[in-house]
């Protein structure tokens, strides 16, 4: 019995603090209608000039004649005669032709004087709610405060609990949720469910809207409704209603400060201008008669600046009205600020600008560049050209920011040295790049090529590089300089017009052809450039360099096997003349020489049975050779030569030639014998086996250019590959013949 009148108590009190509660509501829908009705009464007194209480009579009267509400007729006269935002919102031709308008103008005008009447924007964004969102089925309502890092805060809500507002009450930079999107697009946003993450997303998992909250061009917040299902179908007139009470809830984010603030803010930003070297401007805002910003006014302007202050920013720069214009509404609305290096302020010139929103004003800073240095950046980078400097002397190297740019290297990576440029190029424009490193380091004069660049992100280019070497006083050479030129589009544009000649010159292309055929056939028999053997206790790399000339393709060739014994087979080679003849005879002695090695014979025993290969079997060929049968487990080198030069020992920092054994020409007689020499490796030897190309001059001897070659090959190197790289640079050579060159390093 006791339970039941308990419950009994309960339920008549929970209906009593229902009704009070209802009948708080409806006393706070009455004043916010009185209030409107005040506003239209006011606006009546001062267009007719009459008493208050006419004012009313008239208000009276015209609701009876046309048959409307008090509030609606009030809703009307503000709306007719106070033109501003949310007149604009609810009075344009398609929100009057859409049912529901009139009643869309009331709620408006009411939730604007709850709004302005709130004490906070918590109490706002109930206000919103009540008298604007629940009319048209939306449960819930959040105001979110917009940071200048695209963050959000929640500063007021209204159909969430306590809890649920706690666990948002932060939105970081980078977190997509409804009101980020429209504050990211700056543009009013329909979201279907379940959608994005959200306040109250597990309760209210109903269709949402996110509308800027605005005042006077800069976006303060967003403003976001929930409903329980899907929301209604978008509208222009649903959706005009829904930004005009994100302007309304942006009032209340933009609380003025104390007095005077406003005026010490923009003293502050004044003295900071002031105190810059560059042109400052302070502005704030110009709006049009809707209250939208149509120019900025020149607040104020530092000594460099000279422009009048009070000025528009149109007026004192008419060539602003394009994208600089833009970019300082979108810092003022957004607070995102803004750097650029080039930007048109008058016809003939450009600077530098950085925007930063400073309150409700904004900072801008033009930096002008020097003329001279102006044209020479926009020469660079236009045609894509970066410059470089490396001392002879310290060995810096410099690099302007195209050339990093160029190499697709980050800002702070370390310049690559030209001397390792080799390293950074397309295989089969190693040739050309070494050539040209050749005539710059070496020969120290000036020289230019073309090669593909391979960068660490997998892109191509096609780049031009010139350079020259600069001399001080005393002849020495003190640096070297050059550029780079990205000429992709260019290599293209050659590309097809070499396809356009030889659609119209079939015989160029014949000819052409012939001399590509030995170039495949050379290659396609010879490893590849950059092949190496690391077994046995043998580090072995090869080079080979062509002639520069295609139709002086010669017969060269080197070799480094396995033979089924155990042993390694070394040789070199060059068959005498140019052309397919050569290419094919190279073909014929090597493969030659590399199936009478598997018989075990010793290299003097190989060269006599080469030699009668060349002899009757080659078409009477003549060639140089040498070749070299290397035991791994005892180090020992047996070798003999047919004509060729001897092979370079490099030990302990020492460069010698091998003693010069005995053994004439390949194919030259028929009886002719070779004396086979022997050689005790040691760890750490390096043994150099070449072709004449590498030394061969015409303005010089022999035995001069056997000395260079030693004088070279004794260098410090940190690797095989570059003691050969530096070795095809730095050998005195007339390069137009073909070259191979074998490293042997012994570990």
């Amino acid at each position: 019995m006791g339970s039941s009148a308990e419950e009994t108590g309960l339920a008549r009190l929970a209906a009593t603090v229902e009704r009070l509660r209802a009948e708080l509501d409806e006393a706070r829908r009455a004043a916010d209608d009185r209030a409107l009705v005040e506003l239209a009464k006011g606006i009546l007194v001062e267009r007719l000039r009459c008493a208050p209480a006419q004012a009313a009579a008239q208000l009276a009267t015209l609701a009876a004649r046309t048959g409307r509400s008090l509030t609606e007729l009030a809703a009307d006269v503000v709306n007719r005669t106070t033109p501003d935002a949310v007149t604009d919102r609810v009075t344009t031709p398609t929100a009057d032709a859409e049912a529901g308008g009139g009643a869309a103008r009331v709620r408006l005008r009411t939730a604007e004087s709850a709004a302005l009447g709130a004490a906070d924007v918590q109490a706002a964004a109930h206000a919103v709610l009540e008298t604007a969102l629940l009319p048209i089925g939306a449960t819930a309502v959040a105001v979110w405060a917009a940071g200048p890092d695209t963050s959000l805060t929640l500063a007021g809500h209204a159909g969430f609990g306590a809890e649920e507002a706690g666990l948002w009450r932060q939105v970081p930079p980078g977190l997509i949720t409804p009101a980020t999107s429209t504050l990211l697009q700056r543009r009013t946003l329909w979201h279907d469910r379940p959608g994005p993450p959200s306040i109250g997303r597990h309760q209210l998992t109903g269709g949402r809207v996110t509308a800027l909250a605005r005042v006077a061009g800069r976006v303060l917040g967003v403003l976001e409704v929930c409903w329980p299902e899907d929301h209604p179908q978008p509208t222009p007139r649903l959706e005009h209603q829904i930004e005009a009470l994100a302007d309304l809830c942006a009032l209340t984010l933009n609380a003025p400060g104390p007095p005077g603030h406003a005026d010490a803010a923009l003293a502050e930003l004044a003295h900071l201008a002031d105190s810059l070297p560059d042109p400052a401007f302070v502005l704030v805002p110009h709006l049009d008669p809707r209250g939208d910003v149509a120019d900025f006014r020149i607040h104020h302007a530092n000594g460099p600046a000279a422009v009048r202050a009070g000025g528009l920013l149109l007026e004192a720069y008419p060539f602003a009205a394009g994208e600089l214009l833009a970019r300082v509404e979108h810092v003022h609305a957004t607070g995102e600020p803004f750097h650029a290096a080039d930007m048109s302020f008058t016809a003939t010139s450009a600077s530098g600008v950085s925007i930063t929103r400073h309150g409700g004003s904004v900072l801008l800073v033009r930096r002008d560049l020097d003329d001279q240095a102006r044209l020479l950046e926009h020469a660079q980078r236009l045609g894509r050209i970066g410059g470089f400097e490396e001392n002879a002397l310290t060995g810096e190297i410099t690099w302007n920011a195209q050339m990093f740019s160029l190499y697709g290297l980050p800002p702070d990576a370390r310049p690559v040295p030209l001397e390792r440029l080799r390293d950074h190029v397309h295989r089969d424009d190693e040739v050309a790049v070494g050539l040209f490193l050749r005539a710059v380091l070496h020969h120290r004069r000036p020289a230019a090529t073309a090669f593909r660049l391979e960068r660490p992100d997998g892109v191509a280019r096609h780049l031009r590089v010139v350079a020259e070497p600069a001399f001080g006083p005393d002849g020495r050479l003190t640096a070297v300089r050059g550029a780079y030129q990205d000429v992709s589009p260019q290599h293209w544009t050659e590309v097809a017009l070499a396809v356009t000649r030889d659609r119209l010159a079939r015989t160029e292309r014949q000819s052409a052809a012939r001399n590509r055929l030995a170039l495949q056939l050379q290659h396609a028999i010879m490893p590849p450039s950059h092949g190496r053997m690391d077994s046995f206790g043998l580090r072995i790399a090869v080079r080979y360099r062509p002639a520069q000339k295609e139709d002086l393709v010669g017969g060269d060739w080197y070799d480094a096997v396995v033979l089924p014994s155990g042993c390694v087979l070394l040789s070199v080679g060059d068959v005498a003349g140019h052309g397919v003849e050569a290419a094919t005879g190279m073909v014929v002695l090597r493969n030659a020489l590399r199936g009478l090695a598997t018989t075990g014979g010793g290299p003097a025993q190989l060269l006599g049975w080469l030699n009668l290969v060349a002899r009757h079997l080659a078409d009477r060929m003549t060639a140089t050779a040498i070749c070299g049968v290397y035991d791994p487990a005892t180090r020992v080198l047996r070798w003999a030569r047919a004509g060729h030069l001897p092979p370079i020992l490099l030990r302990r920092a020492r460069g010698t030639e091998l003693p010069m054994v005995k053994g004439p020409l390949l194919g030259a007689f028929a009886d002719a014998v070779y004396e086979e020499g022997r050689l005790q490796l040691e760890p750490d030897d390096t043994l150099l086996l070449y072709t004449d190309g590498l030394i061969e001059r015409r303005d010089h001897n022999l035995r001069h250019a056997q000395d260079r070659l030693l004088a070279v090959a004794s260098r410090t190197a940190t690797t095989l590959d570059h003691r050969l790289d530096d070795l095809l640079t730095h050998c005195n050579s007339d390069t137009d013949d073909d070259t191979c060159l074998i490293g042997v390093h012994v570990r």
